[in-house]
């Protein structure tokens, strides 16, 4: 029987734990260690770093990761596979061999390229497409200790290596699906081990140990960590984990389009979860590209309002404020009135709430010292305890992240070897449409009438949630058979719609996966133009989740 491959994973975005990669060389043993630094902020982070210096454009961190570490994964043998390279894939490889040379490790280093379609998309800061696993396979084929990417998809730091080790073929649907979803539970790295759980207190989570699956050659896998380290790997972690930033029970992707509906997963040991049952199909014709464009200018001032007459005091100095700014109102005003205040507070901090002013407007002047300048000039004439939390500045840009699609045979995914050779990636022949996956009669029978009790939604279900550009997603999932009876015909669009007023307004989609006992919710346009534009209070919508569960529901009195 073959060997599974084990794969790591030490980085879940760019800032992430800085010595995961030595713990994971150091803690157990790895075939590949792979590290997803790339998110939609971040390439408009390297699109302002590249701005500024044609030769950046990359993940500097991940350099400085590996000149500590470069030799201990040469002497257990361990590939690196990082799309650290960002905007700039080919300088951060020629900085990696400089860095080898330095440190006299003999390494080879590949790089895959294709991604930046710049040219095609001329107003934007950025725009890259996000390609398959196939490049880096062909660089490992040929031998590459290290390969770093541009803009790839997160499972495809996963499933280039598998296809490079198991030999699969494009149309091994089943397996690279399977590789699909156990990449997709490794690329933000600690919150398949316990970081970010809904159900955190049932567990140390305070240095939870980074992830790693065991990938079988029939694309069957499991999740797990190296011994000793910190957090939990359960059936919880790893549900939370797929549910996070998916849409539809297709997860369509470049290499193939798996269903997260038949995803089966169980306990297989301590820290130890097993992936199966899971099936494939063609991926779309199409690959998705992520644009950044600068949106304009943003300001931001908060007022600290203490103790008595809050609402009077916000009514007040909004209107001093929108009486100064007159003609020259920024385009896009936004207060928000955050009650955090208690009544007979026994600390100032605790008896003040918060006053929120964002102001965007595609002139700087109109966001930068008119209102700064304007929201000053009533400190010593406005409501009494007048104060900001910190002084107000000139306004900073703001990136908006919108998505386009393009043949995927019209993307130069390239794989560029040790050598120097260029292998052009050639797009998958066989094609399928993405359609809704709809499923009724699959739900479960409802739970029998009995008595109910008003209590927060979170006692009974887990939630993760998270951005796509302007959407966000929801994932709920039940604990145990009987809570799905009760959640899976309890919570509708319109009780989600209820339960959380700022969806009002919105598309909002519900996607059923029987087999996680969960529910997808996509609500369209919360985030506005993305987390760079900041248009929301929560603009990753990473706590959306926790705002549902704390929302009182009436919960059958068995489940609780």
């Amino acid at each position: 029987m073959t060997e599974p491959l084990r794969v790591g994973n030490a980085s879940g975005f760019y800032g992430d734990r800085f010595d995961a990669v030595r713990e994971m060389l150091t803690r157990g043993p790895l075939d590949v260690l792979t590290g997803d630094y790339l998110a939609e902020l971040t390439m408009l982070i390297l699109g302002r770093d590249r701005l500024k210096d044609p030769r950046l454009g990359y993940a500097k961190t991940f350099l400085r990761q590996l000149e500590e570490c470069l030799g201990l994964a040469h002497e257990r043998g361990v590939k690196i596979v990082a799309n650290a390279g960002g905007l700039n894939p080919a300088g951060l490889a020629e900085a990696v061999r400089e860095l080898a040379d330095r440190v006299g490790v003999p390494v080879e280093v590949a790089h895959v390229e294709g991604d930046d379609l710049a040219a095609r998309f001329p107003d934007a800061l950025t725009a890259n497409a996000y390609l398959g696993g196939a490049g880096i396979a062909e660089c490992l084929r040929a031998g590459a200790d290290v390969v770093v990417t541009g803009r790839v998809t997160d499972a495809a730091l996963l499933t280039g290596p598998a296809v490079a080790h198991f030999g699969w073929g494009a149309e091994d649907y089943d397996a690279l699906a399977g590789a699909v979803v156990a990449g997709h539970v490794l690329e933000c790295g600690t919150q398949a081990t316990g970081g970010n759980y809904a159900f955190f207190s049932g567990h140390d989570v305070r240095r939870p140990g980074f992830p790693l699956a065991e990938i079988h050659a029939d694309g069957t896998s499991v999740i797990t960590k190296h011994d000793g380290t910190g957090g939990v790997v359960d059936i919880g972690t790893v549900t939370a984990q797929l549910l996070y930033e998916t849409g539809g029970a297709r997860y369509a992707g470049p290499d193939v389009t798996a269903r997260l509906d038949t995803v089966r997963l169980a306990q297989d040991g301590h820290d130890r979860v097993r992936i199966s049952g899971v099936r494939g199909e063609a991926p779309p014709p199409t690959l998705k590209v992520g644009l950044n464009r600068i949106g304009g200018w943003r300001n931001e001032v908060v007022f600290v309002l203490t103790g008595l007459d809050i609402e009077a005091k916000a009514r007040l100095v909004r209107d001093q404020l929108e009486d100064t700014l007159g003609k020259h109102r920024p385009a896009d005003v936004r207060w928000e009135l955050a009650r955090t205040e208690r009544p007979d507070g026994d600390t100032e901090e605790r008896a003040s709430a918060y006053l929120r002013l964002v102001v965007r407007d595609r002139d700087p002047d109109k966001v930068g010292r008119a209102v700064s300048g304007a929201a000053i000039e009533l400190a010593l004439g406005s409501y009494p305890g007048f104060h900001v939390t910190a002084p107000p500045g000139k306004g900073a840009p703001y990136g908006v992240f919108d998505a386009e699609y393009v043949d995927a045979a019209e993307v130069p995914h390239t794989a560029v070897l040790p050598d120097g050779r260029k292998f052009a990636v050639p797009a998958s022949v066989r094609t399928q449409e993405v359609e809704p996956v709809y499923i009724g009669s699959e739900l479960p029978d409802a739970l029998p009438d009995g008595p109910r009790r008003a209590a927060p939604l979170g006692l009974v279900a887990g939630a993760r949630s998270g951005d796509k550009g302007g959407d966000a997603n929801v994932g709920v999932w039940a604990r145990s058979d009987d809570a799905w009876r009760w959640l899976a015909h309890e919570l509708t669009v319109d009780r989600l719609r209820a339960l959380l007023p700022e969806t009002a307004g919105l598309r909002v989609q519900r996607h059923v996966l029987p087999n996680l006992r969960a529910l997808n919710f996509v609500v369209e346009g919360i985030l506005g133009e993305g987390v760079a534009a900041q248009a929301r209070f929560d603009p990753q919508a990473k706590a959306l989740g926790e705002w549902l569960r704390s929302r009182y529901v009436d919960i059958p009195e068995v489940l609780l």
